[in-house]
């Protein structure tokens, strides 16, 4: 994260308050996937979603597309102390950010537009693709450009990219022809905003017998 030498860790508590609907969460993980698609991407960053607030039930959510689920959404606060029901933070970077031109009035149709797209699968192959887009580039030969809008399956970056430019918030797409998470953090109109420091959680039980077994 030598990008960001001045960039402050905030904790998430000390945090909260200051998320907006809209925002994005960009994610250097460590797993073996998340460095497959570093590499494929020739990217620090692993991941990218963005933030939905429901402050109705006291809730900031992620929404993304994760591989092996698909389109997901999940509790901000699941990454920063109980990861994937690991019973642990996320093991790697978080960073948050802000497009400039996300306005609160487009916060609806975003809404929409992301919940409208759960439960669609995560399109594992294309890591593959964009590896070999990014072969062809080295090699001076022309890749073709993948269209998100048309799919029905996405990595997260095109989940994102289908979202934010249903409100008319466009992230373009890199030379080599594809859009991965690091777009969006190198994007002109992308802020950062802070680090987002995980911290160790308390693993839930994990079924109603375990549980039984601690009361006793």
């Amino acid at each position: 994260m030598e990008q960001y030498p001045s960039l402050p860790s905030k904790r998430y508590h000390e945090l909260r308050h200051e998320i907006r609907s809209g925002d994005i969460l960009l994610c250097s993980g460590n797993s073996v996937f998340s460095t497959l698609i570093k590499k494929a991407t020739n990217s620090v960053w692993s991941h990218v979603g963005f933030i939905l607030r429901l402050d109705a039930i006291e809730r900031i959510m992620v929404l993304e597309s994760v591989e092996s689920i698909g389109v997901r959404a999940i509790p901000l606060s699941n990454y920063v102390h109980d990861y994937n029901a690991t019973g642990k933070g996320y093991e790697g970077k978080l960073m948050l950010a802000r497009h400039q031109d996300v306005r609160e009035e487009n916060i609806s149709k975003l809404s929409r537009s992301a919940v409208d797209l759960l439960g669609y699968p995560y399109r594992t192959e294309e890591i593959v693709h964009i590896a070999a887009r990014l072969g062809f580039h080295t090699l001076g030969l022309p890749g073709q450009k993948a269209d998100a809008e048309s799919q029905r399956a996405f990595i997260c970056s095109e989940y994102a990219y289908t979202c934010f430019k249903s409100i008319g918030v466009t992230i373009n797409y890199n030379t080599v022809g594809f859009i991965s998470p690091d777009d969006f953090a190198r994007h002109e109109k992308v802020e950062p905003i802070c680090f987002i420091e995980s911290e160790a959680g308390q693993r839930k039980p994990a079924n109603l017998l375990n549980h039984l077994k601690v009361a006793k």
